[in-house]
């Protein structure tokens, strides 16, 4: 066992709602600081970071960065697994944490190209790097605990839980900027005003760390851990072992996460890139429509426990495959096609993404479902995330918006096949 595990002595017993509350806020905080990088990789990055650049190739060279999170996820799996074995799971989050709080803040006293040159595109790029090995030690296995405690007839229902924090993160995110960008001067603004989100971004991270400390405190979290259920295995023999469940786990929720940038990220960027249309009153119309996601993922689960997860996913899939066919094309309708392509959007995305965590966990042998299950949702980023805001700017601007469906047409694809040969079971645990 690893030195500093929680024992169950002395502890209390959480209950599903208790353990909800603490996911949540983790996500919370989690997508709250995914966004902020996000929203200022579209209209603070190019500016300030790029000036030498148009604004189209500095936004692709800022998503480039963005995509450096993604790829240095699994590194973070890596060390902080090991940190796992040898100090326990308390020692794991404080210190992730901590790096993903310090790489935020951080950013906030990022110089810019200006004032220190070239050095402010590494430091920009080192911060982000640090932020995704941060992101795979954070992986906490509260979303195995909190499915673990619910009833069985209800699984769909809290496999839903952990996947809220994405819609809340993205409406705090937007909320920010929205504000700071609407009621400052472009000289305030780009002077200190996008700063402000990245020191919120690591007062959220303290709370969040708090949260999840008294989650994995409790009787449950230790005796999963001790039935092996979140005990940490090896990477290279989880790999070895479990890596084709892996890869189907990873290829499983694409067409959610690659629908999760396209109403996300890349709008954003078209509208502030090819429209005269205000980066404030799209930041309100992402607000509006998250509301909807969130609403939808609730859906989801209530959808989910009825007709069963993998009924679900693969409805949502072909749902996406079919918006992909003409929804970017709104984009370039104004206003009011902006609003229906986000709205719908964040209806599909609530109801896929909120079954997508987790969907092949069920598959792993138990001594391997928690390293196996973080290294599933790291690759599933970075395969169906990471690199989607660049790869759609870059089709939409040389084809179209068409071409931009195309490639959420393609994540609808790998999600199908996918589910197919992984056999999905309904009552996953």
């Amino acid at each position: 066992m690893a030195h500093g595990t929680p024992t169950a002595s002395g502890h209390g017993q959480a209950k599903p709602g208790e353990i909800a509350i603490g996911v949540i806020i983790g996500r919370t905080s989690e997508f709250f600081d995914f966004f902020v990088f996000a929203i200022a990789s579209v209209i603070v990055f190019p500016r300030l970071v790029f000036p030498f650049a148009s604004e189209l190739t500095g936004t692709l060279y800022s998503f480039g960065i963005f995509a450096l999170a993604f790829a240095a996820r699994p590194l973070g799996t890596v060390i902080f697994m090991a940190v796992d074995r040898r100090h326990g799971k308390g020692a794991k989050l404080v210190i992730a944490l901590f790096l993903l709080g310090t790489a935020t803040v951080a950013l906030a006293f990022l110089p810019g190209y200006d004032t220190i040159g070239v050095a402010a595109i590494w430091l920009l790029a080192a911060a982000r790097v640090l932020q995704g090995i941060a992101w795979g030690g954070a992986w906490d296995g509260l979303a195995s605990l909190l499915a673990m405690n619910s009833p069985a007839h209800r699984r769909g229902w809290y496999a839903m839980v952990p996947q809220l924090g994405a819609p809340l993160g993205l409406i705090v995110a937007s909320a920010l900027f929205a504000y700071f960008a609407g009621n400052l001067s472009a000289d305030d603004f780009f002077g200190w005003g996008w700063r402000y989100p990245f020191f919120v971004a690591f007062a959220i991270n303290v709370v969040a760390l708090f949260a999840r400390l008294r989650m994995v405190t409790t009787e449950e979290y230790s005796e999963l851990f001790e039935s092996r259920d979140l005990e940490p295995a090896r990477v290279g023999e989880t790999i070895a072992q479990e890596g084709r469940n892996i890869m189907l786990g990873a290829f499983a929720p694409l067409a959610s996460f690659a629908l999760f940038h396209m109403v996300t990220v890349f709008p954003l960027s078209w509208v502030f890139l090819f429209t005269r249309e205000s980066p404030v009153r799209f930041l309100i119309i992402e607000i509006v429509a998250a509301i909807f996601g969130v609403a939808a993922i609730v859906i989801s689960g209530i959808i989910a426990d009825r007709v069963g997860r993998k009924s679900l996913l693969m409805g949502s899939a072909i749902a996406i495959a079919i918006y992909s066919g003409f929804a970017p094309q709104l984009l370039d309708a104004g206003a009011f096609g902006e609003t229906i392509y986000m709205v719908i959007g964040f209806i599909l995305l609530g109801l896929s993404f909120g079954q997508s965590s987790g969907a092949i966990a069920s598959n792993f042998a138990r001594n391997y479902r928690y390293t196996a299950s973080a290294l599933t949702s790291d690759f599933a980023w970075l395969f169906g995330a990471g690199f989607a805001p660049l790869a759609a700017l870059l089709l939409a601007t040389h084809f179209g918006l068409i071409s931009a469906g195309a490639y959420l047409l393609s994540g609808a694809v790998w999600t199908l096949l996918a589910l197919w040969l992984s056999g999905l079971r309904e009552a996953e645990g």
